[in-house]
């Protein structure tokens, strides 16, 4: 007949199971964490996951004396995994504080403690001092057990004196979930230092690490939540700039002489502009990249409302063969935009704009080059507020970046790139 403890460690490892099960396919769905902390913690809960799914084939065999030879192998197979979620807490700190793992001593002293562990465990294999499984199958602790989990004790009490040391550069929430997870990881070991309850030990863990992984759940989102807010505010910073009333004046007003000297033509800048207006709030509307095409189409119409006004001193080439990538909305016709409002204010002059994609290894570049009179970048003026608001929501959505220069020969540069999104 089945023990009580033994339908205890089953009730307890079958509920382990479900809930690290479900952990991992939450954190590869959750938009709100970054790719880092999505592999982190399903790195961390997979680690639980195999740990528990030790300790359930060790309560499955551990009366069987013909299974002795298997037991010792999971028995290591199980310290490894315990000693391995010790050194978790200290990767999520150094990268939340920007530090480099390879320069951190810290990390060096932890991973030397974690070595002392592992050469301890080598030696338990050949001793009976550390730990030791009779005939039987049963399971004992030698007289020197405690040695072999002092280096996991000091680990965890490094990694909390670590946290304590660098709360400044923590948020609240993730200072918190380090320091719950952590007081739990070391009342663990120093109660498996002192008696035998290991699926409680884990159970304990493995809630104390969703608990930790709420927290910082919590501050991601809220951290997601400002970005769409930044989002959303830089998209209504552009369209006001976009949408210049004397733009809209002037774009009517060709078109009302253009019905009496050209209706052809009146026609088609009224359907050209028609289109910039419908892009352009589709664009307010749009809170996703959207398909390079579209911003493309976007810029053509403009430029066909505008090239209507100044057919002979706006002269415009594309060079576009890379077209299969996306982009924030409204990042390549406010580029143009600029162009050409900068360069008719400033110059009678014809003003050339070129706009070219291509992509590289490891991205999609899009340059928009002008021979106009150029700008300085120390320019506080309305096309330069509506690059920096290009830029920055370029970092927000996808990691892009915009960069501004001067131009070979005259006038100015204005390079995107957008990261391939790994697959």
């Amino acid at each position: 007949m089945t023990e009580w403890s033994d339908i205890v460690v089953y009730t307890l490892g079958g509920a382990l199971l479900m809930m690290m099960a479900a952990g991992i396919a939450l954190f590869a769905l959750l938009p709100a964490l970054d790719r880092w902390s999505k592999r982190y913690f399903i790195t961390l809960f997979s680690l639980l996951l195999l740990y528990v799914i030790a300790m359930f084939a060790d309560t499955i065999i551990y009366k069987d004396p013909k299974m002795a030879a298997v037991e010792k192998v999971i028995y290591i197979t199980e310290y490894l995994f315990f000693s391995v979620l010790t050194l978790m807490p200290i990767l999520l700190l150094l990268h939340r504080c920007s530090e480099s793992i390879k320069n951190s001593v810290l990390f060096r002293t932890v991973v030397a403690l974690w070595i002392i562990f592992l050469l301890i465990m080598v030696f338990a294999q050949f001793t009976d001092f550390i730990y030791y499984t009779e005939e039987n199958n049963r399971y004992y602790r030698g007289p020197g057990y405690v040695l072999l989990l002092i280096p996991l004790i000091v680990i965890m009490i490094l990694n909390i004196a670590a946290v304590f040391r660098r709360h400044k550069k923590l948020s609240k929430k993730y200072f918190i979930g380090l320091l719950v997870y952590l007081f739990t990881m070391t009342v663990a070991v120093v109660m498996h230092m002192l008696i035998a309850v290991d699926m409680m030990v884990v159970f304990g863990i493995a809630l104390c690490a969703l608990t930790m992984f709420g927290f910082i759940i919590s501050d991601n989102m809220e951290q997601y939540m400002r970005q769409q807010r930044e989002i959303a505010h830089q998209r209504s910073s552009v369209m006001v700039l976009q949408m210049r009333p004397h733009f809209i004046y002037n774009t009517m007003m060709g078109i009302y002489y253009l019905c009496d000297q050209d209706p052809a033509k009146a026609k088609q800048v009224t359907l050209d502009f028609t289109s910039y207006l419908r892009k352009n709030f589709t664009a307010i509307a749009s809170e996703e990249m959207i398909p390079f095409n579209d911003e493309l189409e976007h810029t053509r119409a403009y430029l066909a409302v505008e090239q209507a006004q100044f057919e002979d001193s706006l002269f415009v080439s594309f060079d576009t063969p890379h077209t299969m990538f996306r982009v924030p909305p409204l990042t390549l016709q406010p580029i143009v935009e600029n162009a050409v409002k900068h360069g008719m204010n400033e110059s009678c002059d014809p003003i050339h704009i070129s706009v070219v994609t291509r992509q590289t290894d490891l991205s999609s570049e899009i340059i928009v080059n002008d021979d106009g009179p150029g700008f300085k970048p120390t320019d506080d003026d309305e096309p330069h507020i509506a690059l920096n608001n290009i830029r920055q929501r370029l970092e927000l959505m996808c990691g892009g970046t915009l960069e501004v220069a001067p131009r070979e020969g005259g006038g100015t540069s204005v390079k995107v790139t957008i990261p391939i999104p790994d697959k």
